[in-house]
């Protein structure tokens, strides 16, 4: 399979995983959206920043799923891989307020991450706030 991670410029998370600064790509949900048990080892993720081309590639080492998480639960979480999903120590507090009420968490492990020759993708169908696909190929919503 193959995913496309839709990501906030400002957060710089792009740059940390061609950096080797990131390696795990979290998403923290209310409900469980994908790529909630579509992802799994040896998949690809594209990653594009929100309104931008898709630019850089990862091969998925593993992944590790929690349900039903509480506020101790993502703290024990963020201090565990915070450093290794791109949080400073000095932006902790924020990303905490931000992912407090969640109830799931995905963390997605990366490898081999590479710049790749830059492409736009059709996201019809996926919803204009789709921050995450799943396909098949990813040639299937490729722009040509």
């Amino acid at each position: 399979m193959d995913h496309v991670a839709i990501m906030k410029k400002e957060w710089g998370f792009i740059e940390k995983i061609l950096g080797g600064e990131k390696t795990i790509e979290s998403r923290w949900y209310k409900n469980k959206y994908g790529p909630w048990d579509l992802i799994k080892k040896g998949d690809n993720v594209y990653f594009k920043n929100s309104g931008e081309i898709v630019s850089v590639k990862a091969e998925v080492k593993k992944v590790i799923q929690f349900s039903n998480i509480n506020p101790l639960t993502v703290k024990k979480i963020l201090e565990k891989y915070g450093k290794h999903i791109g949080i400073f120590k000095k932006d902790m507090s924020i990303f905490f307020k931000l992912f407090r009420d969640k109830k799931y968490c995905i963390l997605i492990f990366l490898k081999n991450p590479q710049k790749i020759q830059p492409f736009q993708i059709n996201k019809k169908g996926f919803g204009a706030m789709a921050s995450w696909i799943t396909v098949k190929n990813i040639n299937l919503i490729k722009k040509l």
